[in-house]
């Protein structure tokens, strides 16, 4: 694929990977971008899983059509990203990797034996690389989602490598809608590190960019601003759309039956949107997903234990690692003899950052019972508020 005269494009998809980073769903599998822009010198840009090696060094073979490469920039060490290094030296002992310092401090840990000192070029913000007619401008984005990230700007393609930013899950060769998936991607991967994002959305914004090229899903060439504008939304943690997020965990389907009777409630009540999960039988990630897209969350769970139902207890503890903040919440809670869920609930809750629990927290004895209905009126009232 050329991305521009002198920049193509060498990644591979990987279809059947079930889990990225051995937790998140990925049905429509991964991309495992990566790059080689071609000048007086040759740059490749990142490698890729040893997952695909083979698939990726002969797309990068057939790029360079018997040219020998001179650096590898390596923006991120993960190995979905890097996992080629050692194979892509022994092929071109020559090569040397360009990097951050950090990222040079890495790269022993993950292949022991080899001499990298004598090969790497350690680079920092502001720094050029001449290739020719294309200068490479490295950006330290660190926490992007790793501390070593860097990310690179061609000036003359007006071209920014972004690394993990701006990526999504799925395969190029899937036809979907990028927001979704990138979303989720975003919240699971990047969301507890929206200040240092908007610290690169800053840098970025100092560049005249024409093309993004990620690490992961399709490059980007068109309406720029929209990509540009749903990180700004996403990394400030704002509201993308106006509506009602109802997460719900069950044991025999009591809690379940008072989750789904608010949701019909917000609706008659003319919620602008209600999205409702299931969180012992829904993906998570789109749980987690649909919690920082909507402005406000509904929680409900049994007691179980003495404590939190566990899927809500894992719900919860994945808002708080993935930084959740500036949201209003209400609860609902069920025992059939010492409920104690919403106490814990809004325990967890009140450790995040401008989380709002609005009033009343319900409280469902084993069955929703005529009496609870005005109660969860009352509740509707008080989110929609």
């Amino acid at each position: 694929m050329e991305i521009t005269k002198d920049i193509k494009y060498i990644g591979v998809d990987d279809a059947d990977l079930d889990l990225f980073e051995s937790q998140y769903i990925v049905p429509n599998g991964m991309a495992y971008n990566s790059y080689v822009i071609m000048d007086e010198k040759i740059a490749v840009m990142d490698t890729a899983d040893h997952r695909k090696g083979k698939e990726w060094l002969s797309n990068l073979q057939n790029a360079l059509g018997g040219r020998k490469p001179n650096y590898l920039v390596a923006q991120h060490m993960e190995p979905d990203h890097a996992g080629e290094i050692v194979n892509l030296i022994s092929l071109y002992p020559d090569i040397q990797i360009v990097t951050s310092a950090i990222a040079a401090k890495m790269l022993p840990q993950f292949f022991d034996g080899i001499d990298f000192a004598s090969r790497t070029k350690v680079v920092k913000e502001g720094d050029e690389l001449a290739l020719g007619s294309h200068t490479l401008k490295f950006i330290a984005a660190p926490m992007v989602h790793w501390p070593e990230v860097i990310v690179t700007y061609d000036t003359k393609d007006k071209v920014l490598f972004s690394a993990d930013a701006f990526g999504k899950f799925g395969t190029l060769a899937t036809d979907e809608d990028w927001a979704c998936e990138a979303r989720r991607y975003y919240f699971n991967i990047c969301g507890k590190y929206g200040t240092q994002v908007q610290a690169l959305l800053k840098k970025a914004a100092a560049l005249d960019i024409q093309t993004i090229c990620p690490l992961h899903g399709p490059i980007l060439k068109e309406n720029l601003s929209y990509y540009l504008g749903l990180y700004d939304t996403w990394s400030k943690y704002g509201v993308e759309t106006e509506g009602v997020f109802v997460a719900y965990a069950s044991i025999h389907g009591g809690t379940a039956e008072a989750a789904q009777k608010l949701a019909e409630i917000l609706k008659a009540k003319g919620a602008p949107k209600v999205a409702i999960s299931d969180l012992s039988r829904d993906d998570m990630a789109e749980a987690i997903e649909d919690a920082f897209r909507y402005g406000k969350l509904i929680v409900a769970a049994p007691t179980y234990d003495a404590g939190i139902f566990p899927p809500m207890h894992d719900f919860l503890h994945h808002l708080q690692i993935k930084a959740y903040q500036k949201r209003k919440v209400g609860i609902i809670e069920n025992g059939s003899w010492a409920p104690t869920a919403g106490k814990l609930m809004a325990a967890m809750l009140e450790q995040m950052k401008e989380v709002e629990i609005v009033q009343p927290v319900v409280t469902i004895k084993s069955r929703m019972k005529e009496a609870n209905i005005a109660e969860l009126e009352a509740l509707a009232d008080a989110i929609l508020k």
